[in-house]
């Protein structure tokens, strides 16, 4: 209260006496040239918190403006190679400074800092750095809160990030990995007191970063660097909670850092379908965003390739990591990481199936129950060393470890229009399930000459091998017209498979630089693979033993394939544009066998490939990216296999041992604009694909209803998407900010197909427009409403060719406060209203989740009740609809808890506790 009384006070005498101010300049260099993207920037010299910045323009120019309750201002000018400009001037209302001469460093260095300041932002060549300390978020926050604080930067209700419309596709720790492939880690657990600067470069690969290739990826990735004084000590968290419906939730992460080392321990326990590692300040591992688990409304995500929530259902999960990185001297690096998790898995559903034939229309009913239980070890390493400063050398090792069992039920009917019955299949199927794949790369890479050049050599391998046996039961009934039954057939098998992959590879590329701008690319590539699938089907016997080889639905199948793979390209590289094309040609051979039917396939596949990208700079905050790329995708074994699958009764799939490959054509295009005299931003983007050849399924249905489905080759599938979002930040008085968004997303595509050997398509389009707030009142209270309506429309050629048209809802709101003092508030609501719903599906919802907190021990620990769907509506129902179907699913879902929760954080960096002076 104290707290909220002392920030009125200081708004109201501060308004008082704020001057406002306006300054304008250019910025030059010693010779009269203009400098664009200077840093310029005025701080309170009372106190040297920052009051405002922008970047200076292409022409050098720049506009200031502000408000100050002091009579004096810190001017400050940086930019890399200059040494800094620093002035304290008088505020005045309106301040034209004509223009200001950098003067060269003389000890040029990439960036010049003022001892003392804290230069908010730098632009130099491909990165964009902040300084962390120079945006203002409260005491307690994480990484996550930071970078909602800079200009251009966006982190959605889910966690995923976007730099001036650019997703972020990792985080990096002082150049190296933190924990894993999972920038959520990071970003949930980071604290601010750690950072010093954060880094947003373009994403590029280890190899890349040692030549100094550029990178052909669109995506960025963010570097966090740490002060050398508080580069050694240890952040940890540690949450229990218990609720109500036997609900809990355990979890911890604990990291020990001194210079070069990093250690990082975590776990977890849970059954609330979370992961525990992605803790969230107000949610802890329920999580914020109650739209987010609605739009995925059994909670199901992955991290480092672990799947939590098994897709849908209700999921306790058990989980635990460590990771170790150092560096020693010659640029020896070690990663390592290894991760577990035991997923228990429960699920149910309903399910209302129409499917339309050309002739005919009928329905499925059906309902299904389920369990798995699945362990999943990963373990990979990642070692790389430099002898000297032009050689290279990495080796990565990977290993995953699986094993798990299922039980899965149901029951489906198969009806009329007007309800007669024609089939119904009734199935058990126990499964038990062990895979260990192995992989691993070893590249050798030099560099020569001074402009670039290099070449690599490497050599992969990937070892799979999985064994699956299932316990198979199902009886599948069959009506006459009159409803009346007339025949059963009872399937009672044991299905034991064996599938095994080996593949090894041989890759060499090098670049020969042609000019300082021009480089000659060239790369080879040779992979050799086998793989075999047995799969032998039992029946039983009349004593009830599998016994009894059924020699139609087993197989015992081998592919062996040889690739043959050479490209050349061009690359320009300059400072505001880049560009690449390239092209190759690619030999694929593939020898398929199956030992059970005596039958065998040996093909040639000669196919050219090309690709093309160009990036632009036009200007300060503004780029333009396209590419071009097309690809060569072989079919699935399970599509080659002419074997029948029994498995679904009344779904059965053969596969084609005659398919060819399919090529893939994709094209994408992409132009941002950040402002940052205004903070506003513009990005816009295009992109598509079509396919020649693609394998689509082909499908009968014979007088009892019962599908079969196998695959051809078929031309005429393709799918386009655009879309562009604007955003703007207002910044208000006494420290209040506006952020505004909004945008709108589409997608167009059409589908092909045969069903009951006549040729179908559909055609959709769905347009997605957005909207969003976020009003922040200081560091104090937030509030955030979001609305987003689906509007879909779609056309299917069969059934005489029938159109839909509907309109999904979605709408939240969401608050969070951190006042009085001590108490953590939040209030995440949704609202979700289903367009095309069939009757007896629940069409709408409320989703509510709250926490109310409460600090205690200082800011190190922190008491909490959380309740999950406060009005107790979750519900997963979905509608499918496909070319020759239209279905309705409703799922169990995560339903209502209450849960108390406690959560103590300590740290220590450079041998200090950051809250070791915070009030109690």
């Amino acid at each position: 209260m104290k707290k909220l009384l002392f920030l009125a006070v200081l708004m109201i005498t501060g308004s008082l006496f704020a001057q406002d101010f306006e300054i304008n300049g250019t910025i030059v260099d010693p010779e009269g040239e203009a400098l664009e993207s200077a840093t310029v920037y005025i701080e309170n010299p009372s106190d040297s918190s920052l009051v405002n910045y922008t970047i200076s323009e292409k022409n050098g120019y720049f506009e200031l403006s502000g408000k100050l309750n002091t009579d004096k201002m810190h001017f400050i000018v940086s930019y890399a190679g200059f040494a800094p400009y620093d002035r304290v001037l008088e505020v005045k209302p309106k301040m034209n400074l004509g223009k200001i001469s950098m003067e060269i460093q003389d000890n040029t260095l990439d960036e010049v800092l003022i001892e003392g300041t804290r230069v908010p932002v730098t632009i130099k060549k491909d990165t964009l750095e902040f300084n962390a300390a120079s945006f203002k978020t409260r005491d307690n926050a994480n990484l996550e809160e930071v970078l909602k604080e800079l200009p251009g930067v966006e982190v959605s209700s889910d966690g995923e990030i976007t730099v001036n419309g650019t997703p972020v596709s990792q985080i990096k720790v002082n150049g190296k990995e933190f924990f894993g492939d999972d920038p959520k880690i990071a970003t949930k657990n980071l604290p601010k007191e750690l950072l010093n600067k954060i880094q947003v470069v373009d994403t590029k690969t280890k190899s890349e970063e040692f030549t100094g290739k550029e990178g052909a990826s669109d995506d960025k990735t963010i570097n966090i660097t740490i002060d050398e004084d508080k580069n050694k000590g240890f952040f940890s968290r540690l949450t229990a909670g218990a609720g109500t419906d036997d609900r809990y939730e355990l979890s911890g992460i604990g990291n020990y850092f001194k210079n070069d080392m990093r250690v990082s321990l975590l776990g977890s326990s849970n059954n609330i379908n979370s992961s525990g590692f992605t803790f969230d300040e107000v949610y802890d591992a329920m999580g914020r965003n109650a739209y987010s688990i609605s739009r995925n409304q059994n909670g199901n995500f992955s991290i480092n390739g672990n799947s939590f929530g098994g897709g849908n259902g209700i999921t306790r999960s058990d989980n635990a990591g460590l990771s170790f990185v150092n560096e020693w001297p010659q640029k020896t690096e070690l990663s390592a990481n290894y991760f577990y998790n035991r997923a228990d898995n429960r699920t149910a559903s309903n399910t209302e199936r129409e499917n339309i034939l050309p002739n005919r229309r009928y329905y499925n009913i059906s309902e299904s129950n389920g369990t798995r239980l699945n362990d999943n070890h990963r373990f990979n390493i990642s070692f790389e060393i430099q002898p000297d400063t032009l050689t290279r050398i990495s080796v990565r090792p990977n290993i995953v470890a699986n094993s798990g069992r299922s039980h899965n039920s149901s029951v489906t009917e198969s009806v009329e229009d007007e309800g007669t019955p024609i089939n119904r299949a009734a199935t058990e199927n126990y499964s038990e399930i062990q895979s260990m794949n192995f992989s691993n790369n070893v590249f050798f890479t030099r560099k020569f000459g001074d402009k670039g050049g290099y070449y690599n050599v490497g050599v992969g391998n990937q070892n799979n091998k999985q064994n699956q046996d299932n316990t198979f039961y199902s009886e599948r009934e069959i009506y006459d017209e009159q409803g009346q039954l007339i025949e059963t057939d009872i399937q009672d098998q044991l299905i034991s498979e064996d599938n095994r992959n080996d593949s090894y590879n041989l890759n060499s590329s090098i670049r020969l630089p042609l000019t300082k701008k021009i480089m000659f690319d060239v790369s080879y590539r040779y992979e050799q693979g086998e793989e075999t699938n047995e799969r032998l089907v039992y029946d039983a016997n009349t004593d009830g033993e599998y016994s009894v080889l059924n020699d139609e639905l087993s197989n015992d199948f081998r592919s062996t394939s040889y690739n043959h793979r050479s490209s050349a390209g061009l690359v320009y590289n300059s400072e505001k544009f880049r560009a690449s094309i390239s092209g190759g040609y690619q030999s694929l051979r593939l020898q398929n066998q199956d030992l059970f039917t005596e039958t065998s396939i040996d093909n040639t596949y000669d196919n050219i490939f090309t690709s093309a990208y160009l990036r632009y700079e036009i200007g300060q905050g503004k780029n333009f990216y396209a590419s071009y790329s097309n690809s060569w995708q072989t079919p699935s074994i399970s599509q080659l296999q002419p074997v029948i699958n029994t498995i679904d009764p009344l779904n059965i799939i053969k596969g084609n041992p005659d398919l060819s490959p399919s090529l893939n054509h994709r094209i994408y295009a992409n132009y941002n604009d950040y402002d940052f005299k205004t903070r506003s931003g513009f990005y816009a983007y295009f992109g598509g694909n079509w396919t020649k050849d693609q394998v689509v399924t082909r499908t009968s249905v014979d007088e009892d209803l019962v599908r079969t489905t196998t695959y051809i080759n078929l031309d005429g599938a393709y799918n386009y998407f655009g879309g562009f979002n604007l955003d703007k930040t207002l910044e208000l008085e006494n420290e209040n900010s506006l952020k505004i968004k909004g945008g709108v997303y589409g997608n167009y595509n059409r589908n092909i197909g045969f069903s009951n050997e006549e040729q179908y398509y559909s055609k959709r389009l769905s347009l997605n427009p957005s909207m969003s707030l976020e009003y922040n009142i200081g560091d104090l209270f937030r509030i955030e409403p979001f609305y987003n309506p689906q509007f879909n429309t779609a056309e299917y050629s069969l059934g005489n060719g029938r159109e839909e048209n509907f309109v999904t809802h979605n709408a939240s709101l969401s608050l969070t406060s951190f006042w009085p003092e001590r108490v953590i508030f939040g209030s995440d609501i949704t609202y979700t209203k289903v367009g095309n719903a069939a009757p007896g599906f629940q069409d709408s919802f409320y989703l509510w989740n709250a926490s109310l907190g409460y600090e205690i021990l200082g800011e190190d620990g922190v008491l909490k009740l959380k309740v999950f769907d406060l009005l107790n509506q979750n519900v997963a129902t979905q509608r499918y609809t496909g070319e020759d179907f239209i279905q309705d699913t409703q799922e169990l879902v995560l339903e209502q808890y209450f849960m108390l929760s406690f959560t103590y954080k300590f740290s220590e960096f450079g041998g200090k506790d950051p809250n070791k002076n915070k009030s109690f």
